[in-house]
C-alpha cells in the first residue's frame, strides 16, 4: 500500500512539474555601455563596462534575479586591491491596483575582491518598493546597513521620479529622471562637517531606438556631487561628473 503511495505521489509530481515550470518565465539581457553610471556616478572609472543578467518571474507576480557589471570604482576609492565586478541579487513581487502597478523587493550588492584592512566592505543591503502610474514611477530604495563602504548608513535613501515615454510606431522611447541619494549616521555626517558629504542629487535626460531587439541609447547626467565622489588614483577623477553615455543592448 506504501509503494502505491508513493508511486501515485510521484506519478502526481511528474505531471505537476511541467505545469509549474509554464508558470514561471525566464528573461535575460546583455548591455555595453560606455559609462557605467549608477545614481549619477560612475562605476567604471569613466570606462566602458560590459553587463548582464538572468531573471526569473513567477505568474504570481514574484521575481528573482541576478546582475552582475564590471566596475573599477571600489579599486579606485582606495577600498580594494582588486575588485573588478559588481553582482547583484533581489528578489521582489510585482502587482497592480488598478491603473497603478507595484514592485516592492530586497536588493543586495556584492562587491567581491581583494580588500585593503579595516576598510569597510561596500556590500549593501536594501529595500525598495516603486509605484508606476502612466509613464511616471516613483521609487525609494532604503538601506538596511553599510551603504557603499560608508559604515553605520542604516536608514539612508535613495528616492527617485523616472518618467519614460515611448513614441508610438518609431521604436523610439524618451526619459527623464530625477532622484537624491541621502546618508544618514555618525560616519557620514563626520563626512559632511569635512567638507566631503555624500548627500547629493542627480538629474538624466535619455533617449533610446530599438533596431529590431538591439536597443540603443544616449543619456546625459548631471550631479552636484561633491569630492567624495573622486578616485583616489593620480588621475583624481571626479566620478560624479557631469556626462553623456551610450549603451547597446539586448534583451532575450
Amino acid at each position: 500500500m506504501l509503494k502505491n503511495k508513493l508511486l501515485v505521489a510521484a506519478l502526481a509530481s511528474a505531471f505537476a512539474m511541467p505545469a509549474m515550470a509554464a508558470d514561471f518565465t525566464p528573461s535575460s539581457n546583455v548591455s555595453l555601455v560606455s559609462d557605467y553610471l549608477y545614481r549619477g556616478i560612475s562605476q567604471s572609472g569613466a570606462n566602458a563596462a560590459l553587463q548582464g543578467g538572468f531573471d526569473l518571474a513567477h505568474s504570481s507576480g514574484a521575481y528573482i534575479g541576478v546582475w552582475g557589471s564590471s566596475i573599477s570604482w571600489v579599486s579606485d576609492a582606495g577600498l580594494a586591491n582588486s575588485a573588478g565586478v559588481e553582482l547583484d541579487t533581489y528578489a521582489g513581487y510585482k502587482g497592480a491596483a488598478g491603473d497603478v502597478a507595484y514592485d516592492v523587493g530586497f536588493l543586495r550588492y556584492n562587491y567581491p575582491g581583494s580588500y585593503v584592512a579595516g576598510v569597510t566592505k561596500p556590500d549593501t543591503n536594501e529595500v525598495y518598493g516603486a509605484v508606476t502610474y502612466s509613464i511616471v514611477t516613483a521609487k525609494l530604495s532604503y538601506a538596511l546597513g553599510n551603504l557603499f563602504g560608508v559604515p553605520e548608513a542604516k536608514g539612508s535613501t535613495y528616492m527617485e521620479l523616472n518618467a519614460s515615454y515611448p513614441v508610438a510606431d518609431t521604436g523610439i522611447t524618451v526619459g527623464a529622471h530625477y532622484g537624491k541619494q541621502t546618508y544618514k549616521g555618525a560616519p557620514s555626517d563626520a563626512l559632511k562637517a569635512g567638507g566631503n558629504d555624500p548627500t547629493y542629487s542627480d538629474y538624466k535626460l535619455s533617449v533610446s531606438k530599438d533596431f529590431s531587439g538591439y536597443v540603443l541609447g544616449l543619456a546625459y547626467s548631471h550631479t552636484n556631487a561633491s569630492t567624495f565622489y573622486t578616485s583616489v588614483t593620480p588621475e583624481a577623477k571626479k566620478l560624479g561628473k557631469n556626462r553623456a553615455v551610450l549603451s547597446l543592448s539586448r534583451a532575450f
